[in-house]
C-alpha cells in the first residue's frame, strides 16, 4: 500500500525532516516508537498523516523533528528511510490525499470450500463490482468502517474507548492487556490469562511477549505507581488513545449504515431530512458546507449526488454532533441506541483531550484504478497457510492466486472493498 500524499515544502533552512518510510508488516504507531528511540526523540516529534495496516508493505511520507543526520543513521529491521529534505511544515492526521493498495489473494474457494481457478475467481469477482455499480453507482461500495478499527481478532478498542468515556480507566486497562483473542499464539494467551486472574503487574511483565510493547509500558507503570489507572493508560501513543474514542463513535456509524441499508433507503440518493456535503477530489466529503435536504431542494440533491458532487453523510457523534432528519435520522438514532451510546456526553474530563465534538462521514465511497489479474504462485507463505484450513476458514491452497489494484480515499477501508468482492469471514482480511 502506497499513500498518496503531498510532500510538504521542502527548504533546506527548515526545522524538520521529510522522509519516505517503506515498512514491511510494521504497525504504524509501533514502527514511530521504534524511530522515535532510534532518533533519540519523544514519539510525539514524529508526525505522519494516516496510521497503516501491520500485515501489509506500507510506503508513507513522515515528518520527523530531528536532524537529517540523525535519521539517516537509522537502522530498523524490514524498513527503509529515503530522506526527502527539510521543512518548516508537520503533517497533519488525515491530511493525504489517498491510498494506492496492490492486495494478492490465495487459496479462492467457492462457498462450500471447493477451489476455483483464475478464470471463475476473476469472473466473480467482476460480476460483484458490477453488482456494485449497479447497486451504489459506478465503483462504488458501503463505507463502513473496518475491521482493524476495532480489532478483526481481538475486537478491543470499542470496548477500551467505552470504559474511557465513563471514566473507568482501571476498567480500560484491564480491558486493553487481558481481553482475549483469537490466533494471537499461545505466549499472549497466556499473558493475558494471567492479568484476567491475577491483576499482577509483575508477574504478568515476566511472561508478556516482547511484541507487546503497549502493554508492557502498562504495567511497568502499574509497577511504579500501582494505582495509577489513568497514567497507565496514557503510556499508550496518543494516537492511539483516540483511536479508542474514534472506534465507539466508528460502531454507532457502522449500526446506522446497517440499519439504513436493511430499510432499503439508498445510500447515494438522498431523502428528505439527509445531510449532503460536497464530495472533494481525493474522494473526501467537506463537512464544513453541510447542507439538509428538504422537499425543496431534493430533485437538485439528487442530480448533484449522482454527479458525484455530493455524498450523502450520516454521523460520527460527539459532543456536538450534527444529525440527519426525518427517516434518515431515525437510523441514526437506531444505531446510536444500539451501540450503547445514548446516555454518552463524549467528554472526557481527566483527559479533555479525547473529548470529541462528532463530525460526519460519507455512506458510500468510490474506488478508482480497479484491476484484477492472475498472480504468480508464491515460494514461501505463512504458517498458517502451511498448517491448511481449520474450521471456520474459507480458503482452498489449490485455490487460484488473484492480484488485485484499486485507489481507495483516505480515511477509507481496502479491507471493507476486498470483503465486498471476496465474501469471506472477517479474521480473512
Amino acid at each position: 500500500m502506497e499513500e498518496s500524499s503531498k510532500i510538504p515544502a521542502l527548504d533546506n533552512k527548515g526545522r524538520f525532516t521529510v522522509v519516505r518510510v517503506t515498512m514491511i508488516n510494521w504497525e504504524t504507531n509501533r514502527y514511530l516508537r521504534r524511530l522515535a528511540r532510534a532518533c533519540g526523540i519523544n514519539r510525539n516529534r514524529i508526525f505522519s498523516s494516516g496510521i497503516k495496516d501491520k500485515r501489509a508493505i506500507t510506503t508513507q511520507v513522515l515528518v520527523i523533528d530531528a536532524p537529517s543526520k540523525k535519521v539517516e543513521s537509522v537502522e530498523i529491521p524490514d524498513s527503509s528511510i529515503e530522506i526527502l529534505g527539510r521543512t518548516h511544515q508537520k503533517m497533519t492526521m488525515g491530511g493525504h490525499d489517498g491510498n494506492r493498495f496492490t492486495i494478492t489473494v490465495r487459496g479462492c474457494c467457492d462457498s462450500s470450500g471447493s477451489p476455483m481457478d483464475a478464470k471463475e475467481a476473476m469472473s466473480r469477482v467482476n460480476k460483484i463490482r458490477v453488482g456494485l455499480s449497479e447497486t451504489l453507482g459506478s465503483d462504488s461500495f458501503p463505507n463502513w468502517i473496518g475491521p482493524q478499527r476495532f480489532g478483526s481478532t481481538r475486537p478491543v478498542t470499542p470496548m477500551v474507548g467505552m470504559a474511557v468515556l465513563e471514566g473507568d480507566f482501571e476498567k480500560a486497562v484491564d480491558l486493553y492487556v487481558g481481553l482475549a483473542g483469537s490466533r494471537e499464539g499461545a505466549e499472549a494467551e497466556n499473558f493475558r490469562t494471567s492479568w484476567r486472574e491475577k491483576s499482577d503487574p509483575s508477574q504478568s511483565l515476566e511472561i508478556a511477549p516482547d511484541r507487546l510493547g503497549y502493554e508492557k509500558a502498562i504495567l511497568e507503570h502499574l509497577i511504579k505507581k500501582p494505582e495509577d489507572f489513568k497514567g497507565a493508560f496514557e503510556t499508550l501513543p496518543k494516537s492511539l488513545q483516540l483511536l479508542m474514542i474514534h472506534s465507539v463513535q466508528s460502531l454507532a456509524f457502522n449500526h446506522s449504515l446497517s440499519s439504513r441499508i436493511n430499510s432499503g433507503l439508498s445510500l447515494i440518493e438522498p431523502a428528505v431530512g439527509d445531510l449532503v456535503a460536497p464530495l472533494q477530489a481525493g474522494g473526501r466529503v467537506d463537512v464544513g458546507k453541510m447542507a439538509m435536504v428538504s422537499g425543496t431542494n431534493l430533485q437538485r440533491c439528487i442530480r448533484n449526488c449522482r454527479l458525484g458532487r455530493l455524498a450523502v453523510t450520516g454521523t460520527l457523534p460527539g459532543r456536538e454532533a450534527t444529525f440527519a432528519d426525518g427517516e434518515p435520522g431515525k437510523h441514526e438514532s437506531a444505531g446510536i441506541e444500539q451501540a450503547g451510546l445514548n446516555s454518552v456526553d463524549w467528554i472526557v474530563h481527566a483527559i479533555p483531550r479525547l473529548t470529541t465534538s462528532g463530525t460526519r462521514r460519507a455512506l458510500s465511497v468510490p474506488f478508482r484504478d480497479f484491476s484484477v489479474e492472475q498472480a504468480p504462485e508464491a515460494n514461501s507463505l505463512s504458517t498458517r497457510w502451511e498448517e491448511g484450513p481449520t474450521n471456520g476458514d474459507r480458503w482452498h491452497p489449490d485455490g487460484a492466486c488473484m492480484r488485485l489494484r484499486f485507489t481507495l480515499p483516505a480515511g477509507t477501508y481496502a479491507t471493507v472493498l476486498m470483503r465486498e468482492l471476496m465474501r469471506s469471514p472477517l479474521d480473512h482480511y
